[in-house]
């Protein structure tokens, strides 16, 4: 059954969208065949104070990614190459960098192009338009996704009507090429686990899905008496990725911490884990390193172990 008629009718049964328990594994999963609970790669992301302050090139992520973690598949992030979504010499370079090293290319995280649920309709659209290129861009390279934001003002209805509006006209584009869309939970609303499964349903399109995020749950953020950041309306991780999980073409395991076992403090990651299994996924789990107390090498090698640690558990 196609993924928008089993969502209209386990919502028309009552059932709600958190009831949905299996979807996104078929022909829009990259990896929807594989024999292995699930793969690593790597988010690029997880590099970047690397890529920010310590002059390491882009176009040497992917052998990174293989010589040092042995992963096989890259998502890339287009804020280390902004001005080459169309510099086709640069992008023939990065896609044989990945072939040279033997790793995959995933999917391209998309940012600082326009809020695709902005309520200005002239806004919203030039947003979309401003994919475009990275759609192209992650089709050039062999990706199966773009991920993008659906951030917005207004009320939760609003903002689910306009967020929506805009994945729908991406995804149109996107679909005719063959790419997937993925919306991650990136702070404000789209945190809200209900929220987005809401938009995916509104939405209703097979390439137009989640890339469900361990640790990105933080809806408002505030300051504390002392002027620090802090998050003052945080949705429950677990809940908020079992209610993404039904519409997943990909995953993030977002790190910052470990303690003397090689666990991470701030999620369980056998509990994480088994909520993205038990949803019948088994693509890539993609390594998001962000904490500060060891290196950024180090702290991919510990993400990386816990990770083979589950899988290994669960094979």
């Amino acid at each position: 059954m196609r993924r928008r008629d089993f969502i209209q009718k386990s919502l028309a049964a009552g059932a709600g969208v958190s009831a949905i328990s299996i979807l996104g594994q078929g022909c829009s999963n990259p990896s929807a065949m594989s024999k292995e609970p699930f793969k690593l790669s790597l988010a690029q992301w997880s590099l970047h104070r690397a890529f920010f302050n310590e002059g390491l090139d882009p176009l040497d992520f992917a052998k990174i990614t293989r010589e040092e973690f042995d992963i096989g598949g890259i998502e890339y992030v287009n804020q280390f190459f902004a001005d080459k979504a169309q510099d086709e010499a640069y992008l023939k370079e990065l896609k044989m960098r990945a072939d040279d090293n033997g790793v995959k290319s995933l999917l391209i995280m998309v940012d600082r192009e326009g809020q695709l649920g902005n309520p200005d309709t002239a806004a919203r659209t030039q947003a979309v338009e401003n994919h475009y290129k990275w759609v192209d861009a992650a089709a050039y390279l062999g990706c199966h996704s773009i991920r993008v934001n659906a951030g917005g003002q207004g009320t939760r209805e609003e903002q689910m009507k306009n967020a929506a509006d805009g994945l729908a006209k991406l995804s149109g584009y996107a679909q005719k090429i063959g790419l997937n869309v993925l919306v991650e939970n990136h702070g404000g609303l789209s945190s809200d686990g209900a929220w987005l499964a809401g938009v995916m349903a509104k939405v209703g399109m097979d390439n137009c899905g989640t890339l469900p995020d361990f640790g990105n749950f933080c809806i408002e953020r505030g300051t504390d008496e002392n002027g620090n950041r802090i998050c003052i309306n945080e949705y429950d991780r677990y809940q908020g990725v079992a209610e993404l999980m039904p519409f997943a073409i990909a995953v993030s395991a977002k790190s910052h911490d470990f303690d003397s076992d090689g666990n991470e403090i701030h999620t369980d990651f056998e509990q994480m884990m088994k909520i993205v299994l038990d949803a019948g996924y088994n693509g890539y789990v993609g390594i998001e390193y962000e904490g500060r107390k060891i290196s950024e090498m180090e702290g991919i090698r510990l993400t990386r172990d816990l990770l083979l640690r589950i899988r290994e558990s669960v094979a």
